[in-house]
């Protein structure tokens, strides 16, 4: 089979379609004819040699596809159009995904849809319910909302717990997407204070829930848009990752619950557990079209480099998918 590894660690056009060993199954694993994956800040780190997938050469973390081996795994049969995440080596024809972590497709999406599901809606689940633990009504500021994981947390946090959305882009057509996906406040960074912009749509009260991937250039301006008794969850460090001078009674006044998390280091386990989880609370909505996936623009796998690329200069809304 082939895939996707990068030759030596660098750029983009470090990527090359290789061939490469067929996966070896651990017991419990499904076999997965690659239909398509989808490119995430973690294969460009990846490929950047600043990470690894255990022993994994391929990059990639998330897969659409048919089950072509099932091991005799009761959930499952030959044929089966899953999605889920995979541990490295879903830039591929074939990958190992653990069945315990294997969702089965909706009936209305393709599989470059499908495949533009499990790391974002899953990291957005993850960090508005497991973590910031969002209540009926609450108001949240999401930032990067056009991202992956912004176009996931906005539907979610609205669908399920009719939030009020504030959300900040860089571009007036990002910004009206936002609106449509269901955002009450958008803010543009690059024009607008958002500190500001916040404390004024929130009654100078702040936001219950921050999601924030930015860090360290975001971090005054967080604390000034957070209430008291906030959540501000920590999910990238596009903005840097080093604060001069953190004021911890700031912290303290305010009872605010800073939490850091990343989830592609996660265990087995804690995936397979939120998977499930994200499944019977929201999959009924994917079903109703309610929520939905969001690609921005699909490559062929052979053009692997040139979606890196595109992610890198920042143009995508939502998703970048590869047909395999």
């Amino acid at each position: 089979m082939k895939g996707i590894i990068a030759e030596k660690p660098g750029g983009a056009e470090q990527l090359i379609y290789a061939e490469m060993p067929e996966p070896t199954l651990e017991p419990g694993d499904l076999l997965i004819d690659v239909r398509a994956t989808a490119v995430n800040r973690t294969d460009i780190l990846n490929r950047e040699g600043r990470l690894g997938y255990a022993n994994n050469p391929i990059i990639g973390v998330e897969v659409a596809g048919e089950v072509a081996e099932s091991n005799g795994h009761p959930d499952f049969k030959k044929g089966d159009r899953v999605m889920g995440l995979v541990n490295g080596g879903g830039y591929a024809e074939k990958v190992a995904m653990p069945a315990d972590r294997a969702m089965k497709m909706p009936d209305a999406l393709s599989f470059e849809e499908a495949a533009a599901i499990p790391e974002v809606f899953l990291t957005a689940y993850q960090t508005l319910y497991w973590i910031a633990n969002l209540q009926e009504a609450e108001t949240v500021l999401i930032h990067a909302g056009a991202s992956g994981v912004g176009t996931a947390a906005i539907q979610l946090a609205k669908v399920m717990s009719n939030a009020q959305i504030i959300t900040t882009a860089g571009s007036k057509e990002k910004l009206d997407y936002c609106h449509k996906l269901g955002a009450d406040t958008v803010i543009n960074y690059k024009e607008q204070d958002f500190a500001e912009e916040v404390l004024q749509a929130t009654n100078q009260k702040g936001v219950d829930v921050i999601l924030d991937f930015v860090g360290a250039s975001y971090w005054e301006k967080n604390y000034k848009s957070i209430a008291v008794d906030g959540r501000w969850v920590l999910i990238g460090v596009l903005g840097g990752s080093t604060v001069n001078q953190v004021s911890l009674m700031d912290i303290m006044a305010k009872r605010i619950q800073l939490t850091g998390t990343l989830l592609t280091p996660r265990s087995d386990e804690y995936k397979a557990e939120l998977s499930k989880d994200f499944i019977s609370k929201a999959f009924t909505y994917f079903e109703q079209g309610k929520v939905r996936p969001v690609v921005d623009i699909t490559f062929p796998i052979t053009e692997a480099a040139e979606a890196h690329q595109y992610m890198e200069a920042n143009k995508n809304i939502g998703k970048i998918t590869l047909k395999v």
